[in-house]
């Protein structure tokens, strides 16, 4: 592990926050890391408040989009709601479709097949829309690049608006309207929203337009906060907002689909990591194994008992995802090695029997044992697909962009991203990025960062300073948990392996003459134990945590790596 740490702000800009604000200066210091050197600043951060949204018609073609749908509820035409089969899609077109059918009786769904039709807007689904009488569709979380089936739609009378957040091409789909913060002629102040994201500005806009207000509209917002937390959008500006409140309704009041997930975890507060780890796959397992229609259909529900029902179906499809996803993973783990591909800067694996809803799991797998950028291709019909993933830094969209060659097409963000290719050019495609890899990763990325804020004595960790660190959050992309790093640190002897393999460390950490012990615990570091026997001295870089242990909450250091101290 590199542990790199953030640069030291202005001493005296954090010295005065400290003091306004009432709070220790390593407080202030992460608050001033985060950009925050003023009270307004810090009021507004520990206050996220809803009417510090932007008004959704600074965003490029928003009274286009709104005027075509209300054209189409006066009219009484049929609306199509389409959306991606991952998180952010069945999240979107859930927060669409609930919406519009206050307003309008004749809204229907669309997720297209992941298998069959595969990623974005498909002609199946415009089909559909023609058999069914629709003539207009508004598509989220895709559509930036389907300059084709636009036009393909045009042809037969269909309008299209497109909610989309990905890079748009050099050119723009001829639809009706385009809402895409990303969009080089789009002036939105904030441009990391999600698919969700851009789909509540658009209700937020149709919103206003009926006199309704933000409360209105509050209840939609655990869909986004679950597209949030699942698409590791930045949890910034809008986002933080946005996923402050929706992780409040999560809490408080969650839609039936949600409260139905929630029962079957049996969980009693969840916090955005919670979202990431049990919510999000969860959703995205139905269009992973079946479709995700069910996920569509689970988030829409309004009887509690059917809700269950589905939410119980949809924990199979997540049981039978990870099986397929640890058989998978073993599978690439061992043609790495028979291909003797270790060293090489970039990992492309291929099966034609791969399961094609796990393989961006598998991905991401690979890179916690080869920390490189990572490519895992299966059989898609005649061609072949693949989910790409990368590592810190490393913008993958762009390499993808430079073996565009070989690529039959191709859509994503800085760091995951999906493409087809033919199956003929596999290889040529897996050299090109290979080399293109080698040539544009630094050095310095080629090995996994632990991002440290700041050093700490450990004497400073009380349960208050632990109640503010909380208030940073929610956390995620920009936003990260703390992490901290203390040195002269040693065990008390009785630090020991724990867990049925042995593989996690439990340690008593005290620090210097104080003799306070604090718990920590290093989830797959059970091999580091030599580093802390016979009373050495280590430093550790960790978070803290919160340990719930028979009715008894304590704080503890979640170790993230450990280090000899010199």
């Amino acid at each position: 592990m590199r542990w790199t740490f953030k640069p030291e702000p202005n001493k005296i800009i954090t010295s005065n926050l400290a003091q306004e604000l009432g709070v220790d200066y390593s407080i202030a210091k992460l608050l001033v890391q985060r950009g925050i050197e003023t009270f307004e600043q810090a009021k507004k951060f520990f206050r996220p408040d809803l009417n510090n949204l932007h008004n959704p018609y600074l965003m490029k073609d928003m009274d286009k989009a709104v005027e075509r749908i209300e054209k189409a509820i006066e009219n009484g035409e049929n609306i199509l709601i389409f959306g991606d089969y991952d998180v952010d899609g069945t999240t979107s077109v859930s927060l669409m479709a609930s919406y519009l059918k206050t307003i309008h009786p004749n809204v229907a769904t669309y997720i297209p097949d992941r298998y069959d039709e595969g990623y974005g807007i498909s002609y199946q689904g415009i089909d559909y829309a023609e058999d069914n009488g629709i003539t207009l569709i508004i598509a989220l979380d895709c559509g930036i690049k389907a300059i084709d089936k636009v036009a393909y739609a045009s042809k037969k009378g269909i309008d299209f608006i497109i909610c989309d957040h990905h890079r748009p091409g050099n050119e723009i789909p001829k639809a009706v309207a385009v809402l895409d913060p990303k969009r080089a002629d789009c002036e939105y102040p904030y441009k990391e929203l999600c698919g969700c994201g851009v789909g509540f500005k658009l209700i937020q806009a149709l919103a206003e337009k009926r006199g309704q207000t933000i409360d209105d509209l509050v209840e939609y917002l655990d869909l986004v906060a679950v597209a949030i937390a699942a698409d590791i959008v930045p949890i910034t500006g809008e986002n933080r907002i946005l996923a402050y409140y929706g992780l409040q309704i999560i809490n408080q009041s969650p839609r039936t689909g949600i409260k139905a997930m929630i029962h079957q975890v049996k969980k009693e507060e969840l916090t955005i990591t919670d979202v990431v780890f049990i919510i999000a796959p969860r959703i995205n397992a139905a269009g992973r194994i079946k479709h995700g229609n069910y996920a569509v259909e689970l988030l829409t529900e309004l009887d509690f008992e059917t809700a269950v029902n589905f939410a119980a179906e949809i924990e199979q499809n997540n049981t039978d995802r990870k099986e397929l996803d640890k058989i998978i993973t073993y599978e690439a783990l061992q043609q790495i090695e028979e291909t003797d591909e270790q060293q090489n800067f970039s990992t492309v694996v291929y099966s034609e029997n791969w399961h094609k809803g796990v393989i961006g799991i598998v991905a991401s797998r690979l890179i916690e044992t080869y920390y490189k950028p990572t490519l895992v291709f299966t059989k898609s019909g005649d061609k072949l697909a693949a989910s790409a993933r990368s590592v810190k830094g490393f913008d993958i969209y762009e390499a993808l962009e430079a073996c565009s060659e070989f690529i039959e097409q191709f859509g994503g963000h800085k760091y995951a991203a999906g493409l087809t290719i033919k199956e003929e050019n596999y290889l040529n495609f897996k050299q090109k990025f290979e080399e293109i890899v080698k040539n544009t990763l630094p050095e310095e990325l080629r090995t996994p960062e632990i991002s440290i804020d700041a050093e700490i004595s450990l004497s400073e960790i009380t349960p208050k300073f632990f109640r503010i660190i909380n208030q940073l959050g929610p956390f995620g992309p920009q936003n990260m948990k703390p992490t901290f790093c203390s040195t002269g640190l040693r065990d008390n002897g009785y630090g020991r392996k724990v867990g049925a393999d042995e593989i996690h460390l439990k340690l008593n950490i005290f620090e210097g003459s104080n003799q306070t012990t604090y718990n920590a615990i290093g989830f797959r570091m059970g091999d580091k134990i030599d580093l802390v026997q016979h009373g050495k001295p280590f430093k550790a870089a960790y978070n803290i945590d919160e340990n719930h242990w028979n009715g008894n909450t304590s704080l503890q250091l979640l170790l993230k790596d450990l280090q000899e101290d010199i």
